[in-house]
C-alpha cells in the first residue's frame, strides 16, 4: 500500500481540524498555533478526544472538544518535560558524573576506566572496546578548552582522567560505564540511597529513556514506560506499597523516583512542589493515565 496523503498548508490543516469537529473560537489563533507546532506533532494530543463516526466510521472529536483543550493538553506536556529534564539532569551530575567518578578513581586511580580487568566480567570485550572507542571519539569531537590544555601540558598520556572523559560523555554512554561496574561499586553507589543495586540500575536505565524522550520533546504524559523500573522490596521500604501500590508503568513511577533520589541528593531541593503546582495549575488534565492513584498525595514520597 502507497502513501498517498498530500501536503497541506497551515489553513488547510485547520480546516481539517474544523471539518472534523474541533471548536475553534478564532481559526486564525489556530493557524498561527500550527505554524509553530507541527500538525503530525500536535495530533498526539488528539487521540484521547477522538471518536469514531458511527455512520462514516472515520475519525471525529468527541462533541465539545475545543482547541483550547488541546493546546491545554500540549502546554503541560510541555511544562512536564522541561521539569523532568532539569531534574534528570541533576540526577545525572551527582551520580554518574560525580559520584561515581570518585568511588570508581579510588578503587581504581584515574585512569582504571580503559583496563578491562576492572569491569564486571558480563561485559564483553566488544562492548568494553566500543565503550572506549566511543570515549575516544567524544574527545576528538570535542572544543573544551580543558581538554586542550590536558593535552597540552601531559603529551605522554594516551587517555583522559576518568573525570574528564565524563563530561565528555552522553548519558547512554555513562549509563553503560556505570551497568558493568564490579557488584561492589555499584553496591557502594546503592547504598548511599538505601537501596539495592538492581533497583538503582533500573532507576537509572528508566530516567535514560525520560531524559532521551525530552532531549527529543516526544509526548510523555500518558505515555506508558518502555523500559519499567523495578521498586524495593515491600519489607525493606513499604512506602511503594502502601497505601497504595505505585504502577511501574507510567511517568507517576519515574516522578516518585526523581523525589526519591533528589530528597538524597539535596534535601532543601523543591522539585516535588514545582511539580504539584504544575498538577494544581492544570485540573483538567487526567492523573489516572499518567498512572496517578486516587491517593497519591497519602504517598509517603508525595508528602
Amino acid at each position: 500500500m502507497k502513501y498517498i496523503k498530500k501536503p497541506r498548508s497551515f489553513s488547510e490543516q485547520a480546516e481539517v481540524l474544523i471539518g472534523r469537529g474541533l471548536i475553534v473560537s478564532d481559526p486564525q489563533e489556530l493557524i498561527a498555533y500550527l505554524s509553530r507546532v507541527n500538525y503530525y506533532r500536535l495530533s498526539g494530543y488528539f487521540y484521547s478526544f477522538k471518536i469514531l463516526d458511527a455512520r462514516t466510521h472515520a475519525e471525529k472529536f468527541e462533541p465539545e472538544t475545543t482547541f483550547e483543550m488541546i493546546r491545554a493538553r500540549y502546554e503541560f506536556d510541555r511544562e512536564l518535560r522541561l521539569l523532568l529534564m532539569d531534574a534528570v539532569e541533576r540526577i545525572e551530575i551527582s551520580i554518574l558524573r560525580t559520584r561515581l567518578v570518585e568511588t570508581h578513581t579510588l578503587q581504581y586511580g584515574c585512569f582504571g576506566y580503559v583496563d578491562k580487568i576492572n569491569y564486571n566480567p558480563k561485559f564483553s570485550f566488544a562492548k568494553f572496546s566500543k565503550l572506549i572507542r566511543e570515549i575516544e571519539i567524544n574527545e576528538v569531537r570535542s572544543y573544551e578548552e580543558f581538554i586542550k590544555r590536558y593535552r597540552e601540558k601531559y603529551t605522554d598520556e594516551k587517555y583522559l582522567p576518568l573525570w574528564m572523559a565524563v563530561e565528555l560523555m552522553s548519558f547512554g554512554q555513562l549509563f553503560t560505564f556505570f551497568r558493568y561496574q564490579h557488584l561492589s561499586i555499584i553496591q557502594k553507589l546503592s547504598h548511599r540511597f538505601d537501596i539495592y543495586p538492581p533497583v538503582m540500575i533500573s532507576w537509572l536505565h528508566t530516567l535514560l529513556y525520560i531524559r532521551n524522550a525530552c532531549a527529543h520533546h516526544v509526548r510523555l504524559w500518558n505515555r506508558p514506560l518502555p523500559i519499567r523500573p523495578k521498586f524495593p522490596p515491600k519489607k525493606r521500604d513499604p512506602g511503594w506499597y502502601s497505601p497504595t501500590m505505585i504502577r511501574n508503568s507510567h511517568i507517576f513511577a519515574a516522578m516518585t523516583i526523581i523525589i526519591y533520589l533528589l530528597a538524597y541528593i539535596d534535601a532543601t531541593d523543591n522539585w516535588k512542589k514545582r511539580i504539584k503546582q504544575l498538577i494544581d495549575n492544570n485540573p483538567a488534565i487526567p492523573l489516572r493515565t499518567m498512572g496517578f492513584p486516587e491517593n497519591w498525595k497519602d504517598i509517603p514520597f508525595w508528602q
